[in-house]
């Protein structure tokens, strides 16, 4: 782990505990080093991160442990992403949308907005059909807003949401 990833999970545990920094550090450390460390300026001896474990009331190891507290389980959002692709395979689109919203946050959430955007292209066709056009607009404005989002960033999804709200617009 680096000093920077350090300095950061130490500012987020004092902050909330509501401390400040003289609070934190009392007379072990001065404040200025806390604020190195807590900048990923300065990396805090084992000495220090103990004592300052110990203040946060969190077990000494925490501090530095390569597990992120409160992150999903690798396998877990793996499964999802799954299903959200079976969901998609299977023209169920708005239970895709839904799977899909777990992912945000994940190492996959840019495979979910992705399919998601194809979802909203879809979702704005069959709103298109049925007579429904503020669920059409809707639909391909979010098609458009995810369009341009992560590694999968999708001009084509992008010309079939500026195409859908023409086509919209055009008929009123």
């Amino acid at each position: 782990m680096n000093s920077e990833e350090l300095g950061k999970r130490i500012k987020e545990a004092r902050l909330a505990k509501k401390m400040t920094q003289s609070e934190l550090v009392g007379t072990f450390i001065t404040r200025n080093m806390l604020s190195r460390i807590e900048s990923g300026n300065a990396c805090p001896s084992v000495k220090t991160l103990e004592y300052l474990a110990g203040r946060l009331d969190l077990p000494a190891g925490s501090l530095i442990s390569d597990e992120v507290q409160g992150e999903e389980d690798p396998d877990r959002n793996a499964q999802q992403l799954i299903t959200v692709k079976r969901l998609y395979k299977d023209s169920d689109y708005s239970a895709c949308i839904k799977a899909a919203e777990k992912l945000i946050g994940s190492e996959f959430e840019d495979e979910g907005q992705a399919i998601t955007a194809r979802c909203c292209i879809a979702l704005s066709e069959k709103a298109m059909n049925s007579g429904d056009k503020a669920a059409a607009i809707k639909y391909a404005k979010q098609a458009l807003e995810l369009a341009d989002k992560g590694i999968y960033k999708s001009r084509e999804i992008s010309v079939d949401a500026t195409l859908k709200l023409s086509e919209i617009a055009g008929e009123k």
